[in-house]
């Protein structure tokens, strides 16, 4: 638990540093980084499943597709740059299974062609592409207000959903999948995601101009020029987000259940792999990018 702890006091200040000032090509690379890492975690997860990956094909589309979102990133308007983002996320899941099918054709075993493929495409579309949207959602209006806002909702639900589950859990939530995870657990979850949402909004402009003034946002990407949303709107979100949240951590035990692996890798004390770390993100991701995106093309 305490090298949990510390991980986490680590890392949520780097993660933080990262998010609100940095450029968004910056934040594209390190999302590409994190995506290759946590793929990386994946394929290997398949290979327990009698899948031989395509580990290289697999590596350089993902970073080729980070490379376009980080080459085009910048200098637009919020509707133009999910334009942008949209045509190199259609494009980039349209040409994943033909590009990874034509890849396998080369091997002696053509069993194992198809389960290769098939791996590589779903660690593209369920891994890079949510990753994906996080770079494009901080460039939205308000984006590192939103960012901020995805971040400590699912945290908030991760580590009360933890201590809470660890101290109080009676009821499993689904045994087979993972034995830990309990019903009191989830119902923290949802409490405090609800209530580090509600707060969050509530007190949205001073925290912008808090941040602001620490030179940790710009203007755009504080709550100015965006009008506040009721909080009756912000906490059926919030709710939402936790529920995609935990379900990405479920099904993540799902797969390493399969696998036969308590956690995905070892590079994070206390929390196993990148994999282990960012699973309910890869959930809640696109539910927050696809809000953002309605908001911006009404």
């Amino acid at each position: 638990m305490l090298k949990r702890i510390a991980t986490a006091l680590v890392l949520i200040p780097i993660v933080l540093a990262i998010i609100l000032p940095a450029p968004v090509p910056v934040l594209a690379v390190v999302a590409a980084v994190v995506a290759l890492l946590t793929i990386s975690e994946f394929l290997k997860l398949t290979e327990s499943y009698g899948v031989q990956p395509l580990r290289w094909p697999t590596y350089i589309f993902t970073a080729l597709f980070f490379a376009v979102i980080a080459i085009s990133a910048g200098g637009e308007t919020p509707l133009a740059g999910t334009g942008k983002f949209l045509v190199a996320l259609g494009c980039g899941a349209a040409i994943a299974p033909f590009l990874f099918l034509t890849i396998v054709m080369r091997r002696g075993d053509l069993r194992s062609g198809y389960p290769a493929a098939a791996a590589a495409v779903f660690a593209f579309t369920y891994i890079a592409l949510p990753m994906g949207m996080l770079v494009q959602l901080r460039e939205q209006a308000a984006g590192a207000i939103y960012l901020l806002y995805l971040l400590l909702v699912v945290w908030a639900g991760d580590i009360f959903a933890y201590f809470v589950g660890k101290s109080m859990g009676r009821h499993l939530m689904s045994p087979r999948i993972s034995p830990k995870k309990t019903w009191e657990g989830a119902a923290a979850s949802m409490v405090a995601s609800v209530g580090v949402g509600w707060l969050l909004f509530r007190h949205a402009e001073q925290i912008s101009s808090a941040l602001l003034h620490y030179g940790l946002i710009t203007r755009p990407g504080g709550m100015y020029g965006l009008e506040i949303p009721e909080m009756g709107p912000v906490i059926l979100l919030t709710i939402v987000l936790n529920i995609a949240a935990q379900l990405g951590d479920l099904v993540e035990s799902l797969i390493k259940r399969g696998a036969g692996v308590k956690d995905s890798g070892a590079i994070l004390p206390g929390h196993g792999g990148m994999f282990d770390r960012i699973d309910a993100l890869l959930f809640a991701a696109p539910v927050l990018w696809f809000y953002t995106v309605w908001r911006v093309m009404q």
